[in-house]
């Protein structure tokens, strides 16, 4: 029988797809023999249903590598805090529990002065988690390794900065606050792996009635920066999994935003502007996919890294998008595209012309159809955004410094060029 080693926060269809199906993989390859209690961070969630099945579904990896169907079994009961908040709180009493694992959104870790220790139970993820940890921290049992999956930088940080917030709001002592900062690691981590989840149009026979079917791409990655014993814990590195340990977690988020999001956003006001409805559609089109494949070549050449590594992560990204289970439409990667063009492909940009002493070509093009579809185009963004980009010249539109956080007007004659063409 397995051990409970694992606590989640979290039952939607990124966790039960990516962690859990990584663990599911580990018990099976190596002799962690760990399994999971799932905690429903809200009031109102999916864990009724996942317990009706025995908290076992189907996970499903598919993509033009084929279709993989696995049995996930690893998760061993659900609590709901909402419901039981005694059980929720028992947890503390396991030893054997080791890891913290979340996914509570980008909006999910986050401090409340409203939040109360007697709260039963606390509004927030993190308040709820420093209610469990002063318990653990009373029976006089060793802290928790936090895994955190949101997608905002320095998400184990973020997380430990609420609980000693919580530790001091709530006046627990400097005796549980020196615990948490001695006895828990929190990890900062980077994941990526697009989920499908339930595929509610389709009609897949698993063997039997599964409510909580669940669906992905092939690719997956997790980047930890972690402590040097973790894979001795947790031997996700013996089974052919991408988890990688590192000190580094920001050279891989580099690569992520600038190849995989940079890619999207400097494809996408091009190929709205020419009709083109999905990124699978824009490797269809033959124009579409030699600028898609320009740009990523100049976002490549940009980044001062490993470049076998970051050829080979822009190869993947060409896979990801090929993927014919996922339409992944154009009109909703193009929200707020003058925000995601300043983080996500502006750097390479600047990076590329820094380097070579010459603008890259395709990126500069798309620089200039980003203005032409706010300016001809259907944006979705802030009002006082799209009323910038549409009455202002090129050359307005560039000095603006509240748009892209510098003056760009020296690329006003390049950019204006293939704005108009």
């Amino acid at each position: 029988m397995r051990k409970e080693k694992v606590i989640q926060f979290g039952e939607g269809g990124f966790l039960r797809g990516f962690v859990d199906w990584m663990l599911q993989i580990a018990n099976e390859k190596t002799d962690l023999n760990a399994s999971v209690v799932v905690v429903q961070p809200i009031k109102n969630g999916m864990c009724d249903m996942l317990t009706e099945q025995g908290c076992v579904y189907t996970h499903l990896c598919r993509g033009v590598e084929g279709i993989d169907i696995k049995k996930i079994d690893v998760i061993s009961r659900c609590v709901k805090p909402y419901d039981d908040f005694e059980g929720y709180m028992a947890l503390a009493e396991n030893p054997d529990f080791r890891f913290v694992v979340s996914n509570t959104t980008e909006a999910g870790i986050v401090f409340s002065s409203e939040d109360k220790m007697e709260d039963t139970p606390a509004a927030t993820f993190p308040g709820k988690l420093t209610q469990l940890l002063y318990k653990r921290f009373e029976l006089g049992l060793g802290g928790f390794v936090f895994l955190p999956c949101e997608l905002i930088e320095n998400n184990g940080g973020e997380l430990k900065s609420c609980i000693l917030k919580y530790a001091d709001l709530w006046g627990l002592g400097e005796g549980f606050k020196n615990w948490i900062e001695k006895d828990n690691i929190f990890t900062n981590t980077l994941v990526d792996r697009i989920n499908t989840g339930y595929p509610k149009e389709e009609k897949i026979d698993v063997g039997f009635e599964d409510r909580m079917v669940n669906t992905s791409e092939y690719f997956h990655l997790w980047v930890i920066d972690g402590y040097e014993g973790l894979f001795n814990e947790l031997p996700l590195d013996k089974c052919g999994l991408n988890v990688i340990l590192t000190r580094e977690l920001k050279k891989y988020r580099t690569i992520k935003v600038r190849i995989l999001n940079g890619s999207h956003t400097s494809m996408i006001p091009y190929a709205l502007l020419r009709g083109v409805e999905t990124v699978g559609d824009c490797l269809a089109d033959q124009v579409m996919s030699a600028h898609l494949k320009a740009c990523q070549e100049e976002i490549v050449a940009s980044l001062d890294m490993d470049r076998k590594e970051t050829e080979e992560y822009a190869r993947a990204v060409m896979v990801r998008f090929a993927n014919p289970y996922i339409r992944h439409m154009c009109r909703s990667i193009a929200l707020n595209s003058v925000s995601k063009f300043k983080v996500r492909v502006l750097p390479s940009i600047l990076d590329y012309k820094k380097k070579y002493g010459k603008t890259p070509k395709a990126l500069m093009f798309s620089f200039g159809k980003l203005i032409e579809f706010y300016k001809k185009g259907t944006p979705n963004d802030d009002p006082a955004v799209i009323e910038k980009m549409q009455k202002g010249s090129v050359k307005e539109i560039l000095a603006d410094v509240s748009l892209w956080g510098q003056d760009l007007t020296g690329f006003a004659c390049e950019v204006e060029e293939y704005a108009n063409s």
